[in-house]
């Protein structure tokens, strides 16, 4: 009786989850559907709750091991640093955290790495959590910004630094362009993001597209990039000195999937601070959560990561849309 009793409750549950999935969709309509997305997460708490600073994946190891989710979060950003070669940059390095979120790795960079950061994030709430988040004496400052039309002058910094922004940008040929345009000659471009399977060697097939379909839909997504198409988009700006970098993090990332939703176990604490309503929103993110472990578990979608170094010329090249270098126009 107590097995059928706790079967019902998780079917019960899982039918919430899909109905509330289904109803609560918040595809992509312009920049403002991003924002508005981020600024509720960030008002609601429930994200940061579970997820902690780092609203990105974490890093397991190669090959993955069992690890804390806070602290493969934390580890994710210092691969990523030593992946890039930013360990071996002096003090006071200037980097351009583009989509930093509440400013989990920011802070990291600053604090571990004495770089002078600045993080820039399309939503307001974002950049108020960050900066609450920030204590006295690290160099990481930020503000509202939009990685299409960034607002600082050519060759500002160092570094640019990116982690999971990509899809939310609607063309990606842009996004490329933008990120080089601020980056002094001979500065460093680390991007790590979710990618989908190049579909140029490979076209998705019956079930792909519907899949992709809702991982765009779900979470504001105009578009995802192939680690192919992106390296492309990053050597065609014209900014690139040498060949771009590229490297397939897919299964050093995948545990993250699952231990995101395992989190909604291990912190019962949840359901006392954000209450019912805060448990359903909880329960909508399951189905992409879960369509996301098995697109990137099945070659689908794959964790990619870019390395470039900027060219020592400083006029950037004028760039064509992503929509016209398709029609090839």
């Amino acid at each position: 009786m107590n097995l059928l009793y706790i079967t019902g409750l998780l079917l019960l549950l899982l039918a919430v989850s899909i109905a509330v999935y289904l109803l609560t969709a918040r595809s992509y309509q312009s920049a403002d559907s991003v924002a508005n997305s981020y600024d509720e997460w960030t008002e609601d708490g429930i994200l940061e709750f579970y997820w902690g600073e780092h609203i990105h994946l974490g890093h397991y190891g190669s090959p993955a091991k069992s690890k804390d989710f806070i602290a493969a979060k934390h580890d994710f950003v210092h691969e990523m640093v030593q992946w890039g070669g930013l360990d071996k940059l002096s003090t006071g390095t200037t980097l351009l955290d583009v989509g930093c979120g509440i400013g989990g790795s920011s802070r990291i960079l600053a604090k571990d790495y004495c770089f002078k950061v600045t993080g820039v994030t399309i939503s307001p709430q974002q950049v108020k959590r960050a900066q609450e988040l920030t204590p006295p004496g690290i160099d990481a400052k930020f503000q509202v910004d939009d990685a299409m039309a960034l607002s600082f002058p050519d060759a500002s910094f160092d570094v640019v630094w990116s982690v999971e922004a990509g899809p939310h940008m609607p063309d990606k040929a842009v996004f490329a362009q933008e990120l080089l345009r601020v980056l002094k000659p001979g500065g460093i471009l680390v991007v790590a993001d979710w990618n989908q399977r190049d579909d140029r060697q490979i076209p998705l097939n019956f079930w792909e597209k519907p899949v992709m379909q809702q991982l765009l839909d779900q979470w504001s997504h105009p578009a995802f990039s192939s680690i192919e198409g992106f390296s492309e988009l990053l050597a065609e700006t014209g900014l690139v000195k040498g060949e771009v970098v590229t490297d397939d993090w897919t299964q050093a990332t995948l545990p993250s999937w699952i231990d995101s939703i395992w989190q909604g176990i291990v912190k019962p604490k949840g359901l006392i601070l954000f209450g019912l309503s805060g448990f359903i929103k909880s329960l909508r993110e399951v189905p992409t959560l879960l369509l996301m472990r098995l697109a990137f578990g099945n070659g689908l979608c794959r964790f990619g990561m870019f390395r470039a170094t900027r060219a020592n010329s400083s006029q950037p090249k004028e760039v064509e849309s992503e929509a016209a270098l398709k029609s090839g126009n």
